[in-house]
């Protein structure tokens, strides 16, 4: 079976056609971001170009964004799990956020026999206490389709950090060392205060419980009180470091990354009356790379029409910042390979 391979760069779109083992034909592009911040595909213009890294990470993409699609992009990981699963997702600030809908996400969760979770927030709102939290995720439906658990309602734990500037510890709720597996399942877009939310996001500020949020906003400085922070590098750079010591702790084996690229709004699923989307819905991807299946997810916006508010949202709160300190710790690859299943 045939596999086009196509190599996406900055100053030249170039496609390379390989020989590989498959099930069918697949459209795999291996992305190179240090040179790259978009993933055109046009016709070679040098021959004579370097051959791609094609052992990069593997980011899967479908334009199908139904809950046969998510399915879909689950199977094609090839991953099991091993133990109870944790799909964390966010249930979205009432009244209008763009939180995934129960009916999208329902079959994967149920094929899973997962337990939707999630912690409560550190700003106020709606989900700021366990019942007030609780109540959200029956409106919005999810207690309907599977056991919701809130990680951090009967108290915290502490996991180690090794290797970061900002963190030492990372603070989950105590829930968290029930799952053996968990599902990262993400609703790509803009965010107010790290530039876009994603796979990262959700894990770094969505597992954390309310002080371990303060403790991650405020780049490891404090656990309590106002969760705004002077320096934007500072606390991105805590966000990744979160994530490495949740990887750690969980194990690379046992996680998988999920984003879909829906209701593209400037605004995070914490705003209840979010900006309407400028971009057209994308599609879902998946990888077992969290840093890859989000700069994936950002070069996609990089070439979408209608992106201009949120590529000035993500470039104002210095976004990609996450991913170039993510890749530094070793968290992840921002070079990937892109293959679309629906080809």
């Amino acid at each position: 079976m045939k596999q086009r391979v196509l190599v996406v760069l900055l100053a030249a779109v170039l496609i390379f056609t390989l020989s590989a083992c498959g099930t069918g034909d697949t459209n795999t592009a291996v992305h190179q971001p240090e040179q790259n911040t978009s993933s055109q595909i046009g016709e070679p213009e040098n021959s004579q170009a370097e051959q791609p890294r094609l052992d990069a990470p593997v980011v899967y993409f479908t334009s199908d964004i139904s809950a046969e699609g998510l399915v879909a992009i689950y199977q094609a990981l090839g991953w099991e799990p091993t133990g109870p699963v944790a799909v964390k997702i966010s249930t979205g600030e009432p009244p209008a956020s763009n939180y995934l809908r129960p009916e999208l996400i329902g079959d994967l969760v149920q094929l899973l026999d997962g337990t939707i979770v999630e912690c409560n927030t550190a700003y106020g709102g709606s989900r700021s206490s366990s019942a007030m939290h609780k109540q959200v995720a029956e409106d919005h439906g999810f207690t309907a389709i599977a056991d919701f658990d809130l990680l951090d309602e009967e108290g915290e734990v502490e996991w180690p950090v090794t290797g970061g500037d900002r963190l030492t510890y990372i603070i989950v709720g105590s829930h968290s060392e029930n799952y053996t597996d968990w599902v990262i399942l993400s609703h790509y877009k803009g965010h107010q205060m790290a530039g876009y939310g994603g796979a990262i996001k959700n894990v770094g500020i969505g597992a954390s419980s309310a002080r371990g949020k303060a403790l991650v906003h405020t780049a490891g400085t404090k656990t309590g009180g106002n969760i705004f922070y002077s320096d934007q590098d500072a606390w991105l750079e805590a966000l990744a470091e979160m994530v490495d010591g949740f990887v750690d702790h969980v194990g690379v084996e046992h996680i998988i990354y999920i984003n879909v690229m829906n209701r593209l709004s400037i605004d995070c699923d914490c705003n209840g009356h979010p900006a309407e989307p400028d971009i057209h819905d994308i599609g879902i991807l998946a990888s077992m790379d969290p840093v890859a299946l989000d700069q994936a997810c950002y070069d996609l916006v990089a070439q979408a029409e209608g992106n201009t508010a949120l590529m000035n949202r993500i470039e104002r709160q210095h976004g990609l910042h996450t991913l170039d300190h993510a890749e530094e710790i070793g968290l992840g690859s921002r070079t990937y390979q892109l293959i679309d299943i629906d080809e």
